[in-house]
């Protein structure tokens, strides 16, 4: 899977089809990726690069969330600096999460700090310290959207491991 992932981009990179560069992008897509299985990543196995090729559309939707949040979130920025409004009130907002592993809580606390507006200050446990810009972001930080695609996808992983 690796393998044919790098190959694909090589292709697509180079932007032109002849034999040679076809034959050169299988030998390095080859080689590539048996070094990173058996030296960089030693847990990527075929069965983990499989599962990851199935989950790939709900990582996609994933990240076109963000995409989408973090454009939402630039508007509401540019909205209150151009405004006329004259107070800004900053804030620092707790809010816990019902998601249960570690790696979702970071993507979490990452996705907060890449949306303009919130920086994730700190992370305890389920337990989020994080600054908001104006008073006005911190309706978007509890039940986001992004949780509930986190334990969506927290539930695969659940699932997977099983």
């Amino acid at each position: 899977m690796l393998a044919a992932a790098l190959f694909v981009m090589w292709m697509v990179f180079n932007g032109k089809l002849t034999w040679e560069l076809v034959a050169f992008g299988a030998v390095l897509s080859v080689l590539l990726s048996w070094f990173v299985t058996r030296f960089v990543a030693t847990g990527f196995t075929p069965k983990v690069q499989l599962y990851v090729f199935r989950r790939l559309p709900s990582y996609l939707r994933y990240i076109w969330l963000l995409i989408k949040e973090i454009t939402l979130a630039n508007l509401a920025v540019m909205r209150l600096i151009l405004t006329d409004r004259d107070i800004v009130v900053p804030k620092l907002a707790t809010f816990r999460t019902p998601l249960h592993t570690m790696p979702a809580r970071v993507m979490l606390a990452d996705c907060v700090t890449l949306t303009p507006g919130t920086i994730t200050v700190h992370l305890q446990g389920d337990k989020y310290l994080v600054h908001c810009l104006d008073e006005a972001f911190e309706e978007g930080l509890v039940n986001s959207a992004f949780e509930q695609r986190l334990m969506a996808m927290e539930k695969d992983w659940q699932e997977a491991s099983l």
